[in-house]
C-alpha cells in the first residue's frame, strides 16, 4: 500500500500518541509493585540481575527495555525483515525512555500509596490505559511493538491461531522473568484477565477514529 509522506507522518503522531499511553499504563503496573504485564516481567527480572552482578549505575528498567527490544528487531532483520516498519523502531527506541520519564515523575506519589486496595484499584486503571494506548498503536498500522511481534511472528510460521501463541509466549516471558527476580503476583493475572477483553471494547472505536483522522489529512491535500 503506497503511503503519502503526510499520511506516514500522521501516523506516527497517532502511534507515538498510543505508545505513551499505554506506557503510562505499564509503569503503573510497575510502581504498585504488585506484578506487571508478561513482557515487562521479563524485563524487570532482567534489570534485577543484571543490577545485581555489575552495580552499574547506569541501568534502568527503560534501558533494559530498549535493550531486548532492539535484540528482537535485529532477529527479526536476520530473519524476516518485512516485519519491521518504521513504528516498531520508534516504539524499540522510545518505549523504555517513556517507562524511565514516568517512573521519576509517579514515584513520590506511590511512596505515599500504601493501602492494598488502593494498590488493586490502581492497577485496574493501569489495564484500562495499557488497553487504549496498545489499541492506538495497534490501529495506527505503522508498526508495532517488538515484544507483540514474537507472538505474531511465530503464529504466522507456525499457522497457528495468534491468541494461542500469545498466551504461550507470555507465559514464557513471565516463568524467565519470575526467575530472574520479576515481580509476578496480583497485577499479572489482573492484566491477563483484563486488557485483552478491554482492548477488544476499544479496537473498533479507535480504528474508526484513527481512519476518519487520516481520511481528513488525505481530504486537506486533495483541497490544496
Amino acid at each position: 500500500m503506497n503511503r503519502s509522506g503526510r499520511e506516514w507522518l500522521v501516523r506516527i503522531v497517532i502511534l507515538m500518541i498510543g505508545l505513551t499511553v499505554a506506557h503510562l499504563g505499564v509503569t503503573l503496573f510497575l510502581l504498585t509493585d504488585l506484578g506487571s504485564d508478561p513482557f515487562n516481567v521479563l524485563i524487570q527480572g532482567l534489570f534485577r540481575t543484571l543490577f545485581s552482578l555489575t552495580g552499574w549505575p547506569f541501568l534502568t528498567h527503560g534501558r533494559v527495555h530498549v535493550a531486548v527490544s532492539l535484540l528482537i528487531i535485529l532477529i527479526l532483520l536476520l530473519t524476516d525483515r518485512s516485519y519491521i516498519k518504521i513504528g516498531t523502531v520508534l516504539c524499540m527506541a522510545c518505549g523504555g525512555p517513556i517507562i524511565d520519564l514516568f517512573t521519576l515523575l509517579l514515584t513520590p506519589l506511590f511512596l505515599r500509596i500504601e493501602a492494598l486496595p488502593v494498590r488493586i484499584l490502581v492497577l485496574a486503571l493501569s489495564c484500562v490505559i495499557l488497553a487504549y494506548g496498545m489499541t492506538i498503536v495497534i490501529k495506527s498500522d505503522a508498526g508495532t511493538g517488538p515484544n507483540d511481534l514474537v507472538a505474531i511472528v511465530i503464529s504466522d510460521k507456525l499457522h497457528r491461531k495468534f491468541s494461542i501463541v500469545r498466551i504461550i509466549v507470555d507465559v514464557c516471558f513471565v516463568a524467565v522473568g519470575w526467575l530472574l527476580g520479576g515481580t509476578f503476583g496480583l497485577g499479572t493475572i489482573i492484566c491477563a484477565a483484563l486488557v485483552g477483553p478491554v482492548a477488544g471494547i476499544f479496537l473498533p472505536r479507535n480504528e474508526r477514529i484513527i481512519e476518519g483522522i487520516v481520511s481528513k489529512t488525505k481530504g486537506a491535500k486533495e483541497k490544496q
